[in-house]
């Protein structure tokens, strides 16, 4: 029984290859139906198809592929012509073929649908006997005749089945069988033979070869197609899924090891053992990447899985449009991960259906424009980069971009204004708005711009950009830019106030470092003169309500974002730098936060939120905080003149320490606030409800200790020269260097006098 199931999955996997195959072919043979080898091409997979389904009982498409067989085999004998016509029907016994196949594997059989193959076996029968499609009559019960041999130019004669009585059916259906077990009987002996003269690579050592293989060993004698087969194995895609997200986690190990590197380089400068555990670092990130390229190979499958449905789907166009056009592909062998292979296949084809239909003019036109009558549409991909370019153009009419303003404004998608601000290029993503056509009239072939905001949608899940550019008359160009894989990608890790943040590489155009003054407020927004353009501005802390604690400088960092036709400057408080990153989802509570398309773990453990670069530009809209005045307020600063006006943190966790510390300070009349430890103490500073003036720590604090506390602190810009004193009972060398490293401003070590400690206050609050 578990033979039969993986002799049935083989047949699944073979045939579907096989019917992608032959639907490609059929189109360029009806383009060259004197081409021989091509029609004997066709004829074999048509015989391999119905060989194996008649092995596995499977009736009804058997029957099928027998009637679509005579009538190849009639093309092949040069007894039919192969016109539109016929290639039509054809081609539609193809598609009830993938029907049949698809109810094989969802039901383990191809009748379950009850799908009627009589009228198409009519018709095909009709073009094998050299009759009129159009005076067929019903279809007529037929038995599938035994098979063709292709390796004989003599056929067997046919057995009319009519005629015989049922256990002569059953005796000639007992015959069949015992031929084709016969059949594979030799074959398996003549594997075994070749094996035996040529011994394959052990077992261990054959699983080592990569899923697609491409070196094959030839037998002798010609090789084998069993030989070859050793050289390769079938791995389940989940199974390269689960060692993606293995590979995913070692790169985060590799990213975590390079970080303690780095810090443990810093504080051991000079020790002998560095040296080594750089090299082994060094040689962990190699073998991390190297591993990580071969499991990214391993998933990768060339873009002609998709492209080769579109002959077909242009064809149809072209005979339900009445034009005439054909379709060019090129580059179809460029390899893109599995998982985005099976996505883009939707945006291409309605790319694609929108160039014939609205972009291809008719023959007529296309005559008095001086054109040939056939158009052409390119299909394209090839390697930039990190980046698979996928690129569709047509011949056509092209895009008017006045037009296309024009119906916008018509829908009140954009102001009157903004059509006139407008590049072409701007005018050409118009078509991407949702509800957005050009159509005159709906036809079931929509209208460039129809839909097309799906397409934009579904791109842009992917990481990926459209482009567009045309030129009226001549015809228009679209590419599609897909990273390679979704799994691991580059990105450029950014800090807005305490939060940090990934924004994918692909879509970062640059990053500038600007004067506050050179940001103006136009009508609410926030815009930056660059180079003569004039770029919309919003910070990152607005888009996702990030609270305001890090005091602004007069210069700030801005990175540049550009989706397609738009661009966007994001306002960051730091550049912490480029970042290989693994993708991981937020979970099925988090994963619809606008603007955030998933998480990384970073090299120091800390979880970094994604940014979903269109959904951030979409929010960035509905943004208008005037910056420059925001951060002109926060600038000014409240004048003390009397000493209560200024405010001292005290921090320990002895009440009894923190009383005395208050008594010491109580000639002065500055205000005092207390915190128990270095957690409570940073929560209080970060919540801006005091203005502090200066901090006094202790050192041995639970939760956190001074030295942790010190360091945090310093980590603001707006804290960076608060005093910070140290009270401690901590006199060592050592001890007292760690306090200047970490930011401590004053070291004073118990037992002190009052009197002292409020020097030491007196003199860093300036109070004279």
């Amino acid at each position: 029984m578990e033979d039969i199931q993986e002799i049935l999955e083989d047949f699944l996997v073979e045939a579907f290859e096989l019917v992608e195959q032959i639907d490609h072919d059929l189109v360029e043979l009806e383009a060259n139906p004197e081409d021989l080898e091509l029609l004997n091409r066709i004829f074999r997979v048509a015989h391999t198809v119905k060989g194996s389904s008649s092995f596995l009982n499977f009736d009804v498409l058997t029957k099928l592929t027998h009637h679509m067989e005579d009538v190849l085999n009639k093309a092949r004998h040069n007894e039919l012509k192969i016109t539109p016509e016929v290639m039509d029907v054809v081609l539609e016994s193809i598609d009830m073929m993938k029907t049949l196949l698809n109810s094989i594997r969802d039901n383990g059989n191809d009748t379950a649908i009850g799908l009627d193959i009589a009228p198409i076996c009519t018709r095909l029968t009709a073009i094998s006997e050299g009759e009129s499609l159009e005076s067929v009559a019903p279809a007529k019960t037929e038995e599938p005749k035994e098979e063709v041999k292709e390796e004989s130019k003599v056929e067997e004669p046919e057995v009319d089945v009519n005629k015989l009585s049922d256990d002569e059916v059953e005796a000639e259906i007992e015959r069949l069988l015992k031929v084709r077990k016969a059949e594979d009987q030799a074959r398996r002996a003549e594997k075994k033979k070749t094996q035996e003269a040529n011994p394959a690579p052990s077992k261990p050592a054959a699983q080592a070869q990569n899923a697609t293989a491409e070196k094959k060993v030839p037998a002798a004698g010609g090789g084998s197609s069993g030989a070859n087969m050793d050289q390769t194995i079938r791995v389940e895609v989940k199974r390269l899924d689960h060692l993606m997200n293995l590979i995913g986690e070692l790169v985060l190990g590799k990213n975590r090891l390079l970080k303690i590197y780095d810090d443990v380089e810093e504080r051991y400068d000079g020790e002998k053992f560095l040296e080594e555990l750089n090299q082994v670092v060094s040689q962990l990130s190699i073998v991390t990447t190297d591993i990580q390229l071969a499991v990214m190979k391993t998933r990768m499958q060339p873009i002609a899985k998709v492209f080769n449905k579109f002959p077909r789907v242009v064809r149809d166009l072209g005979r339900e449009l009445g034009k005439q056009m054909e379709l060019e592909i090129s580059g179809e062998e460029t390899e893109l991960d599995k998982s985005i292979v099976e996505e883009i296949g939707d945006p291409i084809m309605h790319m694609i259906r929108n160039s014939c239909d609205h972009g291809i003019e008719d023959p007529a036109t296309r005559v008095a424009n001086g054109k040939p009558e056939k158009g052409t549409v390119n299909l394209k991909a090839y390697n930039e980069g990190n980046h698979i370019v996928v690129e569709i153009a047509d011949d056509g009419k092209g895009l008017d971009a006045d037009a296309l303003k024009s119906k916008a404004i018509e829908k009140n998608l954009i102001t009157e204004r903004e059509a006139d601000q407008m590049s072409n290029k701007e005018a050409f993503a118009l078509i991407f708005k949702p509800g957005f056509s050009t159509a005159a009239k709906i036809t079931n072939v929509s209208g460039r711009g129809v839909g097309m905001d799906v397409v934009k949608t579904n791109i842009e899940k992917l990481n990926g950009v459209i482009e567009i550019d045309s030129e009226l008359g001549k015809g228009t160009v679209m590419k599609l830019k897909i990273p390679l894989t979704l799994a691991i990608i580059q990105s450029l890790l950014v800090g807005t106030q305490e939060e940090f943040y990934a924004i994918p590489l692909a879509s970062v155009l640059e990053t500038v470092r600007v004067p506050i003054d050179d940001i103006y407020t136009i009508e609410g927004k926030n815009v930056l003169r660059l180079r003569d353009e004039v770029l919309s501005l919003v910070r990152l802390s607005d888009v996702f309500g990030v609270k305001q604690v890090l005091e602004n400088t007069d210069q700030t960092y801005v990175v540049v974002i550009g989706v397609a036709e738009s661009k966007l400057g994001i306002i960051v408080d730091t550049l912490v730098g480029q970042e290989e990153i693994v993708i991981k989802s937020m979970g099925e509570y988090l994963q619809n936060i606008q603007g955030i398309a998933g998480a990384t773990i970073r090299g120091d453990g800390r979880v970094t939120l994604i940014i979903d670069v269109a959904a951030m530009m979409d929010i960035a809209k509905e943004i208008k905080v005037d910056i420059k005045a925001q951060i002109e307020a926060q600038a000014k600063k409240v004048v003390k003149e009397k000493p209560s006006d200024y405010t001292v943190l005290i921090v320990d966790d002895s009440k009894m320490d923190r009383n005395i510390i208050q008594k010491s300070l109580e000639p002065l009349g500055v205000s005092i606030i207390e915190a128990t430890n270095g957690v409570e103490a940073l929560n209080t500073i970060k919540s801006g409800e005091h203005d502090i003036d200066a901090v006094l720590i202790d050192i041995e604090m639970p939760r956190m200790d001074g030295y942790t506390l010190a360091g945090e602190i310093r980590k603001y810009s707006k804290y960076k020269n608060l005093p910070l004193v140290a009270v401690t009972s901590r006199t060592s060398k050592s001890d007292r260097l760690r306090g200047v490293e970490v930011g401590m401003t004053e070291y004073i070590t118990k037992p002190y006098s009052p009197e002292y400690l409020e020097n030491v206050v007196r003199k860093n609050l300036k109070l004279g």
